[in-house]
């Protein structure tokens, strides 16, 4: 793994939410510093699901 490359971890569908965005925000605020970041993005193909990522961006020893 490159070190602009990231490992997924976990991927998780959930109802889409309107304030979830602020969830991801913190998170990734508070857990850079392990090497944790976290994404949301609509899901293709249900308008009501969103799609919350945990990826590990930690380069390999």
């Amino acid at each position: 793994m490159g070190k602009d490359q990231v490992q997924l971890l976990s991927t998780v569908k959930i109802e889409k939410c309107r304030d979830a965005y602020k969830l991801v925000d913190s998170l990734n605020r508070t857990l850079k510093e392990r090497d944790l970041m976290f994404g949301l993005a609509l899901d293709h193909e249900d308008e009501e699901k969103m799609v919350f990522t945990i990826y590990d961006t930690k380069d390999p020893v």
